[in-house]
């Protein structure tokens, strides 16, 4: 049976892009896993491995403005679609990581909870995704010094809110984040109270 792995990253995040990726492997690559619980630089050469051995691959990007626009959960179908698009081979079945299946109109989907470190193809998925977003994230934190995007990468961390609270909101935040809505309007007070 051929499986397309399906995972993303960033979803949580308050900046930058919602990615995910699909892939179905050739063969199986030794080290592969969920890649939250591997380091950057073994996430690093797996993704070099994965690219260079797999079946087929893609992924799928929605900008910050684009989540704030669709909505999370549309936001997160349309980076899935936009991943699967881009498999160039036949296949048997779409695993998707999760509780929830985000291509509810393809039968051949399925969502399958901790799937990014039982399913080999989604632990691909997983690694993917997050090298591309993280490389992404290190490339806009050249961009935007202020914000440390290569220390939190978008993620609501202490810092993070830190650097909000003393620069504001860029045009890379997710404005429709409530974090970012309650900066948004504490800032817009303050100009109100001038």
């Amino acid at each position: 049976m051929i499986i397309v792995g399906i995972d993303e990253a960033g979803r949580g995040c308050w900046a930058g892009p919602l990615v995910a990726a699909a892939v179905v492997l050739n063969e199986p690559i030794v080290g592969i896993g969920d890649s939250k619980i591997l380091t950057r630089k073994k996430r690093e050469l797996l993704d070099q491995l994965i690219r260079s051995h797999a079946l087929s691959y893609g992924i799928g990007w929605v900008s910050a403005a684009e989540v704030d626009k669709l909505g999370l959960t549309a936001a997160t179908s349309r980076a899935m679609t936009s991943a699967l698009e881009a498999i160039s081979c036949d296949y048997d079945e779409i695993v998707i990581d999760g509780n929830y299946n985000y291509l509810p109109t393809n039968s051949s989907a399925v969502a399958v909870i901790k799937a990014d470190a039982t399913v080999p193809a989604v632990s691909a998925a997983s690694i993917l995704a997050k090298v591309a977003r993280d490389s992404y994230m290190l490339q806009l934190s050249q961009e935007l010094p202020q914000y440390q995007f290569e220390a939190h990468v978008g993620y609501g961390t202490a810092l993070h809110l830190e650097l909000l609270l003393k620069y504001g909101v860029s045009e890379h935040h997710r404005k429709s984040y409530k974090p970012i809505q309650k900066i948004l309007s504490a800032q817009h007070d303050k100009l109100s109270d001038r």
